[in-house]
């Protein structure tokens, strides 16, 4: 919890708090980013099931929070969700309405919740934008997923309409940075890759890449996301999403990727591609134009640097890092 030192306006709840952005929105937070009239507080699954309503409606009584910044999900990579697309649905579904009915009965001004690029029509034109999220059925890979985040955002427009409720929703592109999940085999890519690069490393073996290495996506280093989500908790009026995202220019392949941590990790070894394991979507390239619109002079952390960053956090903690 992040106490505040002027009177209290502002109550944040955020859920999730313990995972890839709830830590970084923390660290922003505590560097200096916070302002006097707010106090954060940042809630994990061992503060409450959320997937349980009563325990949801609780937590809400315990905290009474002004404004929530709703993080918390299940969440995995392609190939966790390609096994579970049930499991991926129902939990969200029962997280996101619990949450956002507990934010409604208890009279929270505002919540912002976490969607992903993952929930646009897998057959599209792009770039992808916000006007486009409900045009045809997501891909297929992670369908129980995309269509439970896509929920939010239906919710969101009956909760403004019927009770007139400030609840919107952020679309991220690929996010990464420290505190990610580091697992091989259910995380995201990047933070797979760090890992096995790690390993390789150890033990003097090739690094082998799932895939081709063609598909392409946009990355956002989790510590500039959540600088982002301060201003749309503070600035952002819309019940409309808005994506966030580095631009279309800065969209890398997984092989550069791949290579961008080989060259921050100092790995020296060989680089394979298995073509046997699934790609997953070429692309899902996002335009970030309503936020540019927003924010014209916003600045990324560079790809290379942020990634450097998260290689070094990765291989200081790796005893304790999420794998």
């Amino acid at each position: 919890m992040t106490e505040a030192t002027g009177p209290v306006t502002k109550r944040i709840l955020v859920t999730g708090g313990t995972g890839l952005v709830g830590r970084a929105i923390e660290k922003v937070v505590a560097d200096g980013e916070g302002q006097l009239d707010e106090e954060w507080i940042f809630v994990s699954s061992r503060d409450a099931d959320l997937t349980n309503a009563a325990e949801t409606k609780a937590l809400f009584e315990q905290h009474k929070p002004t404004h929530v910044i709703h993080l918390a999900a299940m969440v995995g990579g392609l190939f966790k969700n390609i096994r579970y697309n049930l499991d991926f649905w129902r939990r969200n579904i029962h997280i996101n309405d619990n949450v956002l009915h507990s934010a409604y009965e208890t009279g929270v001004q505002k919540v912002v919740s976490c969607l992903s690029t993952c929930i646009f029509p897998d057959k599209t034109t792009y770039p992808i934008d916000e006007s486009m999220i409900h045009n045809g059925p997501p891909h297929s890979s992670n369908f129980g997923y995309s269509y439970a985040k896509r929920m939010i955002d239906v919710q969101n427009r009956g909760y403004f309409e019927q009770h007139g409720c400030r609840f919107t929703a952020v679309i991220p592109t690929n996010v990464f940075g420290p505190h990610d999940n580091f697992n091989i085999e259910d995380g995201h890519v990047l933070p797979g890759l760090i890992h096995k690069v790690y390993l390789a490393k150890q033990t003097g073996s090739a690094l082998t890449v799932w895939g081709t290495g063609k598909p392409r996506r946009q990355f956002i280093y989790s510590l500039d996301l959540a600088r982002l989500f301060l201003w749309v908790l503070r600035e952002y009026d819309e019940v409309e999403p808005i994506i966030l995202s580095v631009g279309e220019e800065d969209e890398v392949s997984i092989r550069e990727a791949a290579e961008a941590i080989v060259e921050a990790m100092d790995f020296r070894g060989e680089l394979v591609f298995d073509t046997t394991k699934a790609d997953g979507q070429f692309k899902k390239t996002a335009s970030n134009a309503k936020l540019r619109r927003y924010l014209p002079g916003f600045q990324f952390t560079p790809f290379r640097q942020a990634v450097k960053e998260t290689c070094t956090w990765f291989s200081t903690n790796y005893a304790n890092a999420r794998k």
